[in-house]
């Protein structure tokens, strides 16, 4: 198996994990928090879609689709367009709400096929490039990649979790 299928398979795992944490839920759901502090499944799924545009994008040398696919206008969010939610603080991430799981899929699916399509035109060798070098060692395109795929698993996760805790307290 090439390096670069194995990548592609671990950002198809990601997609399987949002769409199981976002599909059937009304917008009630996807914007509740479980406490004023807690991030709602539509924040964490915003915020892991917004890492992986921002990351891929930079490394691809291309626009990320958030702007340039209209997704900021569509989601009309109070926040600078180059906000991907890191460092946001309760009061912000509050402010990241839809009114369906469909807009949050639409731009989460976007994504994912932009990476797709530009991780499936990398050879293994492509993933040797230094593609940040702010860090010790520099950061290269495999370890980049990778560190998206660990951080967008993580929040998929939370996000299944806290779906997880609101269906079932509707049931009690």
């Amino acid at each position: 198996m090439k390096a670069t299928d194995v990548i592609a398979d671990g950002f198809g795992r990601i997609r399987e994990v949002v769409h199981e944490a976002v599909d059937g839920l009304p917008a009630e759901l996807l914007n509740a928090r479980v406490d004023p502090a807690a991030n709602s499944i539509t924040w964490l799924v915003w915020h892991l879609t917004r890492i992986q545009d921002d990351h891929v994008a930079a490394a691809a040398e291309r626009e990320q689709a958030w702007p340039a696919g209209g997704w900021a206008d569509r989601f009309g969010l109070p926040l600078p367009i180059a906000s991907t939610g890191y460092g946001h603080s309760a009061r912000q991430a509050g402010t990241v709400r839809v009114d369906s799981g469909e807009l949050l899929l639409g731009y989460f699916d976007a994504v994912h096929e932009q990476t797709l399509d530009f991780v499936r035109g990398l050879a293994a060798a492509d993933l040797d490039r230094v593609v940040d070098e702010r860090w010790d060692p520099p950061v290269t395109l495999g370890v980049r990649l990778v560190s998206v795929i660990a951080d967008d698993l993580q929040h998929a996760g939370q996000a299944a979790f806290v779906r997880g805790l609101l269906e079932r307290g509707r049931e009690s």
